[in-house]
């Protein structure tokens, strides 16, 4: 370990990059953007410093880009290496040494992006709500900025950035930074100059590029949308300048940031929001039309004092983000309803979600930990609300050991003392024992930082606000077990938040055994839940309805599934139906048409997902191995002809022995397609089609061995 000023910085495998020699500081970047190829041409110039006196390499992580040219602050060219992809490990990218010269205090690469980046989702016009231009959003969280320019790819290194970004005339850009300049040029290229004064992460940084409209909310926020959009997604979020204020008092420190906005995003953005400096991108789900979803964007503003400034120092401590971001959030939405109340009564929706993830048989133990052991995995793959609400509940539990007062004031300490550093879940313990040391006498530190499963305690939640719902949700199930009559409780007047806990209630009572498809079709008919506008309540039913085998909602999750891509709903629906025998073909053919909507992140993890479902079943007879192995050997490919790919296929195919003709049906063809988009294999992502085949019906000869397709993706 070495020192970024006064922090020290950890080993982090995720990252190939080596800031413990050499660390970047500043960035200044320089991007055009190009709709009609979908790449960036962007030039990224590093002020660095070394923290050994006598390195002489720069590492940097790099993914799917095109490296031109590398020279130092006169233009001279640097030596440098670009490192294969390593084949087990392709989300890890390819390393990038550059030689540094003695003196030698700024490096510039000139790049281009490509179709396979992963940060970089190119949206279509018909993909947009105007339908008349396309469109442009980046996503680096956890490690996808290495595929949207060189860096040092990891959240224990902070650098500040300039960026100059042309875009076509009709474009508008926006960024995780303050905007300082736009002017538009006779070429009618419009040109936008940003600052990001305060150190980021790589995961931080930000872009969307579109036809885009701006209404101001206060003097510091704004909402910029579609046009088409925006003067409803400012009014579901007019409350940001409130929630932005009593943050602030919470945390005891002015907001640092300059401005505040929020872009509402298209519907293929794959998280609730994304908490990026400056510029939050939200998903349009929040779009409830009753600012019942406005908990999302309390989030979002509490992530710029936990997440942004106190950050996490590796994806293994992922947890100080995010559950000290949803107890914040907790505490921002109490005093929104001045009521202390409310903390307990999203808790406990929390905690529901926090002992399903627990119980899900999908998820390895170890990723059900507070303090994960990612070492170089994707970081992806362990995301879960663990991080959420595990982390939550030990600071709650820890909130109720000292007092209320006495834990507010230390969080108060705590951003003032970790800001603009990352830290560890060691050094939060250490600094929590030391501020409260008569308080932690048997506390099991142990037992809730690294054990696996649900927390060794179990927080007592104040049920008031819940009592209705849950005395609702029992008199459901009665009917359910015993029959009528219905409850006749008009729940018009309720809250959302009201509805999601009865939903939640209802079938927490109804997993061991579900609900009759009878008493869910009553259900539907008395509430209308099937046709809400709110995307939590709809999720729930859909869930509840797909339990019980309910025919009649399989429409209606087939349009929410394939018309918006945030995965804390699209996966777990995708989930429900593949694990259904009868929807199985259903939930594999959505996707399929509708992977190239998704976001590849999503993508991904839907296609894990439903593989790890269809693979028990097709590894029996070794075709999925077969095409694992011909995936893997096929991302090894530089020339993308025809014939190398037949070459690779042939290869792949010839290692399994008594194997003469390999004909893949439809379903062995579905399977290189999920496989494919899992794996994020470099030919499937570049959009050549079917890796295999070019053309409906198609046979490839290889090798002696005949691979038939049934028709081209």
């Amino acid at each position: 370990m070495t020192t970024q000023g006064r922090k020290k910085i950890l080993e982090d495998r995720s990252s190939r990059s080596n800031p413990h020699e050499v660390v970047v500081c500043h960035l200044q970047w320089n991007v055009a953007v190009d709709f009609e190829l979908s790449v960036l041409r962007a030039t990224a110039r590093y002020t660095i410093r070394r923290v050994e006196p006598g390195a002489s390499i720069l590492s940097l992580d790099t993914s799917k880009l095109e490296i031109d040219f590398v020279c130092d602050e006169k233009g001279k060219e640097l030596d440098h290496t670009l490192y294969a992809e390593e084949i087990e490990k392709p989300y890890l990218g390819q390393r990038l040494d550059i030689v540094l010269t003695p003196g030698v205090t700024h490096v510039e690469i000139s790049y281009e992006t490509t179709p396979q980046s992963s940060a970089l989702q190119w949206l279509p016009p018909a993909q947009t709500a105007g339908k008349l231009y396309p469109y442009l959003f980046t996503q680096c969280q956890a490690i996808h900025a290495r595929s949207l320019l060189p860096c040092q790819d990891r959240p224990g290194v902070k650098m500040t950035y300039k960026a100059t970004v042309s875009v076509p005339r009709w474009a508008t850009c926006v960024m995780s930074a303050v905007q300082m300049i736009q002017q538009t040029s006779p070429k009618n290229v419009k040109t936008f100059v940003w600052m990001q004064d305060v150190p980021v992460s790589s995961y931080l940084i930000a872009l969307a590029v579109g036809d885009l409209r701006r209404k101001e909310i206060s003097a510091r926020c704004a909402v910029w949308s579609e046009p088409q959009i925006v003067d409803k997604a400012a009014e579901e979020y007019s409350q940001t300048e409130d929630f932005l204020r009593i943050a602030e008092d919470i945390a005891g420190m002015p907001y640092v940031w300059g401005r505040y906005d929020l872009l509402c995003m298209p519907p293929s953005f794959p998280y609730g929001g994304m908490e990026n400096p400056c510029l939050t991108f939200i998903t349009p789900t929040t779009l409830a039309g009753d600012k019942s979803l406005a908990d999302v964007v309390a989030h979002e503003i509490a992530h710029s004092w936990t997440g942004n400034l106190v950050t996490n120092a590796t994806w293994d401590h992922f947890w100080l983000n995010e559950g000290w971001t949803t107890w914040f959030q907790r505490k921002i939405m109490a005093r929104i309803h001045n009521d202390d109340r409310f903390l307990d009564f999203d808790a406990i929706g929390g905690y529901k979600d926090l002992r399903d993830t627990c119980e899900d048989e999908r998820m390895p133990d170890e990723f059900k930990k507070l303090v994960l052991d990612v070492g170089d995995n994707d970081p992806d793959d362990s995301y879960s609300t663990i991080a959420y609400e595990k982390g939550f509940n030990l600071l709650l539990t820890l909130e109720r050991r000292v007092g209320k007062e006495a834990f507010e004031y230390f969080f108060q300490s705590y951003v003032k003392h970790y800001s603009s550093q990352p830290l560890t879940s060691d050094e939060f313990r250490n600094f929590f024992s030391s501020a409260f040391p008569n308080a932690m006498t048997g506390f099991e530190w142990e037992k809730w930082l690294h054990e696996s499963g649900m927390p060794p305690e179990e927080p007592s939640f104040d049920r008031g606000l819940a009592l209705e719902a849950e005395i609702l949700a029992e008199a459901w199930l009665s009917v359910d077990q015993k029959g009528p009559p219905v409850p006749e409780l008009d729940i018009s007047a309720w809250t959302s938040n009201q509805k999601i806990c009865f939903l939640d209630t209802l079938q927490t009572l109804s997993s061991e055994n579900a609900l009759k498809v009878e008493t869910v079709q009553q259900l539907d008919k008395v509430y209308g839940f099937a046709k809400s506008q709110n995307a939590e309540v709809l999720f729930r039913h859909c869930q509840i309805a797909l339990a019980s085998e309910d025919e009649s909602i399989l429409p209606v999750v087939l349009k929410f599934v394939t018309s918006q891509g945030r995965m804390k709903f699209t996966r777990p629906l995708y989930r429900a139906l593949f694990a259904s025998a009868r929807w199985r073909k259903v939930a594999k053919a959505a996707f399929l048409e509708h992977k190239d909507f998704y976001h590849p992140i999503c993508s991904k993890m839907v296609a894990n997902d439903l593989l790890q479902i269809e693979g028990k079943e097709s590894e029996k007879n070794g075709s999925l191995n077969l095409i694992k192995d011909a995936i893997a050997k096929m991302n090894e490919i530089k020339d993308g002809s025809l014939d190398a790919i037949h070459d690779a296929m042939g290869n792949a195919i010839a290692k399994v022995k008594d194997i003469k003709d390999v004909i893949v049906n439809v379903r062995d063809y579905d399977n290189v397609v999920l496989v494919a988009a899992a794996s994020g294999a470099v030919l499937f992502a570049a959009g050549m089609g079917m890796m295999f085949f070019r053309r409906q019906g198609e046979s490839i000869e290889t090798n002696g061995f005949r691979i038939a397709s049934r028709r081209a993706i």
